[in-house]
């Protein structure tokens, strides 16, 4: 598939997770407002957050595909590894005014929450958008190895879990209301909004971790002693070492040292480095490689 069509797929799936998250949005906000729900509020707050965090997404994709220039020489790989930074602090934000409000309905302040058919309907409807633009874009991620749609993917499909807690937490005030003896059951949205908001921030830990780790140029565990132990085997190639690995968005950086016969030709070093170079793609895909090709001596020295 051309660059061109990649842009065009990744795109369409970044844009058609911010059209859902619109509509959920709005949903969201319309029910939990006439239920007094927190649990569903919080999941509205939760949907907007991942209205902001798709359209970051989105920015992202268009802004990483752009070639390398004069003041960027690696390309603009990095803003999806920043996109998925500034969606991490949103959502442990989010996460702290969910727990500042479940505690409060708790222990300080009781209200009243009005279920209804369109609470579920809402959660039910959140559950199912989701889990297609949770596919959606894990598809895309994983063909193009994209950071943010992939972190994105991650989000939505823990928002499933989290709607399914917040249905069990209306299902628990229903049940409070309907049958003696089960009242403990009353603060069951409350409970709800704080498990969601713990989900949250779990996801989030996880997101920034990758994230952190992106932007020191971490590189994939294990993948330099692979590509070393690989490209050491070829014929004509007496030694690999001083690999370097670093990560740009969706491509990998890939610098390696390798050692041939002082006689070899420039012509035959040349075919060599070309070898080399589809040896690695074969292991990291999209990956830019730099081999510097040195005579046994000087790599002795």
């Amino acid at each position: 598939m051309s660059h061109t069509n990649a842009q065009k797929e990744k795109r369409s799936a970044a844009l058609s997770s911010v059209l859902f998250a619109i509509g959920l949005t709005a949903f969201k906000i319309i029910v939990g407002l006439l239920t007094n729900s927190l649990g569903i509020l919080a999941e509205a707050a939760h949907s907007a957050l991942d209205l902001v965090a798709a359209l970051m997404t989105l920015f992202a994709v268009r802004m990483s595909d752009k070639p390398a220039d004069k003041e960027h020489n690696f390309g603009h790989g990095k803003i999806e590894n920043l996109s998925a930074l500034f969606e991490t602090i949103l959502l442990l934000a989010t996460s702290a005014w969910i727990i500042h409000e479940a505690i409060d309905r708790l222990f300080f302040t009781k209200a009243e929450v009005e279920v209804s058919v369109w609470s579920f309907i809402v959660m039910g409807t959140s559950i199912a958008i989701d889990a297609t633009r949770s596919r959606i874009l894990s598809r895309a991620a994983k063909k193009y190895n994209s950071q943010a749609l992939e972190a994105d993917a991650l989000h939505f499909s823990t928002d499933i879990w989290s709607s399914s807690v917040v249905i069990l937490g209306l299902i628990g005030v229903t049940l409070a209301r309907s049958i003696p003896g089960l009242h403990w059951m009353s603060e069951a949205d409350a409970v709800a909004a704080m498990a969601v908001a713990l989900i949250v921030i779990f996801i989030s830990g996880e997101l920034g971790w990758r994230t952190i780790n992106a932007l020191l140029d971490a590189a994939p565990k294990g993948m330099a002693e692979k590509i070393r132990a690989n490209v050491g085997k070829m014929k004509g190639i007496h030694d690999c070492h001083a690999v370097r690995i670093r990560p740009s968005g969706a491509i990998w950086f890939v610098d390696l040292h390798v050692t041939m016969d002082g006689d070899a030709t420039l012509n035959e070093v040349h075919e060599m480095t070309e070898k080399v170079e589809k040896r690695v793609h074969r292991l990291l895909p999209r990956s830019d490689v730099t081999v510097h090709v040195e005579p046994p001596e000087m790599a002795e020295t």
